[in-house]
């Protein structure tokens, strides 16, 4: 994988990222577009979730519900990974606590995404950010697939 041509500021942090859809913008301006192109099939899983969510409106409930949570998200790196991947690796602040994510998005023939897998880490924070994603969704159909503060 090459990142020439990345133009980096103080620090390592890139000034620009490219996103799913290919187009490369401000570190700034960087949306998860494959959100907006989630196949109607479309699975998540990750290292906070117990099983795997389908569908487009779970998919879309469980990220939108993950970025609230966070205080705020800093991109090292996204962009293309094989045929059809796509990466994101960042960091984010979880009630003050950091919290490190790599994502990885595979698209169908279609370009939409298919399949995401989320890895976070440390284990510590990413049972806080399952718990409180528990809370958040709970009594909706999604809210299973996360930690709850009652014992299980």
């Amino acid at each position: 994988m090459s990142i020439e041509g990345k133009t980096l500021a103080e620090g390592g942090t890139p000034t620009y990222l490219t996103r799913f859809d290919g187009v490369r913008v401000p570190a700034t301006d960087y949306h998860p577009v494959w959100l907006d192109s989630l196949a109607d099939d479309v699975t998540i899983e990750g290292s906070a979730m117990n099983g795997v969510a389908q569908g487009a409106e779970a998919v879309r409930s469980i990220v939108t519900c993950i970025r609230a949570l966070y205080d705020s998200q800093e991109f090292s790196f996204t962009g293309p990974y094989g045929e059809n991947g796509f990466l994101e690796d960042y960091t984010a602040r979880v009630r003050g606590e950091q919290i490190g994510n790599v994502v990885l998005v595979t698209r169908n023939a279609a370009g939409q995404t298919q399949h995401i897998v989320a890895n976070y880490r440390p284990r510590k924070t990413l049972l806080l950010l399952s718990r409180l994603i528990g809370e958040q969704l709970a009594g909706t159909p999604y809210g299973e697939y996360f930690a709850t503060s009652a014992p299980e």
